[in-house]
C-alpha cells in the first residue's frame, strides 16, 4: 500500500488508530481521501491483527465534509443526458461503498469527533459503531444548504440512530446539531470537554473491546446489524446460526478463568482473509 497523505495509521496492542491529518484543509473529503480510506479499510478487513479501529482527527474541526473539487472536476456530474445521469448513480454507489466498509468491517469502529462534523463527515461517522464528541462538536447535514440531497449514507443510517422527526428537521433545514443535543438524541455515546478527553474515552473503550475474544466481537457486530434491519423472529433465527457457527468452549473457559484470576485473556485473532483474485496462480 502506498504511503498515506490524508491519514496516519498505527496498530498497537490490537488497536488500529486512523487519524485524519489534513487540518489545513479542515480534513475535507477529496478524491485522495476516498482512495486512501478505501485502501486502509480493505487492509484492516483482510488482516486479523487489529481487533478494533479508532478514528480521530486533527485541527479545529473533525471534517468540513466533501471537498468542492470532487464534483467540480475530479468527478464529472453530467446532468445533460440520460447516460450522464446514469453515471451519477454508479459514481455515488462507489462513494457509498467506501463508507459501507466501515459498517461491514470485521471489527468495531469507534470515532472521536471534535468541532464541525459537516456534510459527508456525517455520512462517515453514522457508519461507525460508537461515537464520542467534544463539547464544542456539532453536526450539520450541509448538503441541503448547497442545493442537494445528502447521498452517501446520512439519510439511510441516521434514522436508525435517532428519531425520524429529528432527522427530518436537520436534513430539511441544514441546522447545526450541538453535541449536547446529539447526546440527548442518542447520536453520540458521551460528550467530553476536549479532543484529548474524547480520544482517551475512545481508546479506553477500544482497549476493553480488544480484550474480548475477537470472534465473539465479530459475531456480536454481525447480529446487531442484522437485527437492526430484520424482524425479531428473523434476528433470533440468525442468532442461532451465528452462535452455532462460532461457539467456542475454549474461549468461554479462558474468559471465565481470566476474570477469576484478574488477568488478560488469551484469545486467537480473527483469521487473515485471502481472496481468490489475489492468489498467485
Amino acid at each position: 500500500m502506498n504511503p498515506l497523505t490524508c491519514f496516519t495509521l498505527t496498530v498497537c496492542d490490537h488497536i488500529a488508530h486512523l487519524v485524519l491529518n489534513r487540518p489545513d484543509t479542515m480534513n475535507t473529503l477529496h478524491p485522495t481521501f476516498w482512495r486512501e480510506l478505501d485502501g486502509v479499510l480493505a487492509q484492516l478487513h483482510r488482516s486479523g491483527e487489529a481487533r478494533v479501529l479508532v478514528m480521530s482527527s486533527t485541527g479545529k474541526h473533525f471534517s468540513a465534509g466533501m471537498a468542492l473539487e470532487v464534483f467540480g472536476g475530479a468527478i464529472a456530474m453530467d446532468d445533460q443526458s440520460p447516460e450522464g445521469r446514469a453515471a451519477i448513480f454508479d459514481t455515488l454507489g462507489d462513494l457509498q461503498a467506501t463508507f459501507t466498509r466501515l459498517e461491514t468491517l470485521r471489527i468495531p469502529v469507534i470515532v472521536a469527533i471534535q468541532g464541525g462534523c459537516i456534510g459527508g463527515a456525517v455520512d462517515m461517522v453514522t457508519a461507525c459503531c460508537i461515537r464520542y464528541a467534544t463539547a464544542d462538536a456539532f453536526f450539520c447535514i450541509q448538503e441541503i444548504n448547497i442545493g442537494m440531497v445528502a447521498d452517501v449514507g446520512t439519510l439511510q443510517r441516521l434514522p436508525k440512530l435517532i428519531p425520524e422527526a429529528v432527522v427530518k428537521e436537520y436534513a430539511y433545514t441544514g441546522r447545526r446539531m450541538s453535541a449536547q443535543k446529539a447526546l440527548a438524541y442518542g447520536l453520540v455515546n458521551e460528550v467530553l470537554d476536549t479532543p484529548e478527553a474524547a480520544l482517551a474515552a475512545a481508546m479506553q473503550c477500544a482497549r476493553e473491546i480488544a480484550a474480548k475474544p475477537p470472534v465473539a466481537i465479530w459475531g456480536t457486530k454481525q447480529v446487531i446489524h442484522y437485527t437492526r434491519d430484520h424482524t425479531v423472529e428473523d434476528g433470533l433465527r440468525q442468532m442461532g446460526w451465528v452462535q452455532g457457527a462460532i461457539w467456542s468452549n475454549a474461549n468461554v473457559r479462558e474468559a471465565v478463568a481470566a476474570m477469576k484470576e484478574k488477568r488478560a485473556g488469551d484469545f486467537k485473532p480473527l483469521s487473515d482473509l485471502n481472496f481468490f483474485n489475489e492468489i498467485d496462480r
